[in-house]
């Protein structure tokens, strides 16, 4: 390369960053990457380890103030222009009060804007005009119920559930397994399918689920970062995913 190259380079692009908090057990960084567009960077940092099952108590653990705050104030260095609790279960276990709270933290510690998984899922739920969803997860009975009750709270019915009762190593499950719940959750009644957790992988599969159930499939990976995206006035980044070709961005 000659002498003059720098003058010939046109990179690197300039940032804009979302910072991430994500429970101490997220194994599927790379798949956030893939909604988001060349000129955003994702800062992560996550939350301290807790010796438990992935049961209620860890949704408590993993969401508890204080962790929330520090973590907030841990992402501010890179000035991120929104900052997102990315963990679904830790965002709606104690309802919609308790996901409210999350974004109080949040701000409160210097967040410019705050979004978490569970109310994502709201606004993409209010977005598409849908009231009714059928719900696959990877959790525990007594975690899935908390997630009926949270949507229940905003006016969302869940037709229908079906969870893998899996207390630890979530992102282990492969697509073949969610496709199966997923098919075993749907029903006719159901407007949407909503595919829980943000350790499970889903990415490739959203399109394809789609065609064949004929409905929007969210899922929690999916729907964090299109909010934290259209916070900043940006669109996600997905070929033939209903949520993301659903052009509606506020003034960033």
């Amino acid at each position: 390369m000659p002498p003059d190259f720098l003058g010939a380079v046109l990179g690197p692009e300039p940032q804009r960053g979302v910072g991430l908090i994500v429970p101490f057990d997220l194994a599927l960084d790379r798949e956030l990457w893939r909604w988001v567009p060349a000129s955003v960077s994702l800062y992560l940092t996550r939350t301290p380890f807790v010796p438990v099952p992935v049961t209620v108590e860890m949704a408590n653990l993993v969401s508890d103030e204080a962790a929330v705050h520090s973590a907030t104030r841990d992402l501010l260095v890179p000035e991120p222009e929104v900052v997102a609790y990315a963990c679904t279960s830790g965002s709606f276990v104690n309802g919609a009060t308790g996901e409210r709270a999350l974004i109080e933290v949040m701000q409160e510690a210097g967040a410019p804007a705050a979004v978490t998984t569970a109310g994502a899922l709201v606004q993409a739920l209010e977005m598409l005009g849908v009231g009714r969803v059928a719900v696959a997860t990877p959790y525990v009975a007594a975690v899935t119920e908390r997630l009926h009750t949270y949507l229940d709270e905003h006016g969302v019915e869940v037709v229908t559930s079906v969870g893998l009762g899996l207390q630890e190593q979530i992102w282990k499950v492969g697509y073949r397994q969610v496709i199966d719940i997923v098919r075993s959750a749907d029903r006719p009644e159901a407007e949407a399918m909503f595919i829980s957790c943000t350790n499970l992988p889903t990415y490739d599969i959203i399109g394809p689920l789609e065609a064949e159930l004929g409905k929007p499939v969210l899922t929690a990976n999916q729907v964090t970062i299109w909010a934290a995206l259209r916070a900043m006035g940006l669109q996600a980044v997905a070929p033939e995913q209903r949520l993301v070709q659903a052009v509606d961005l506020p003034a960033a």
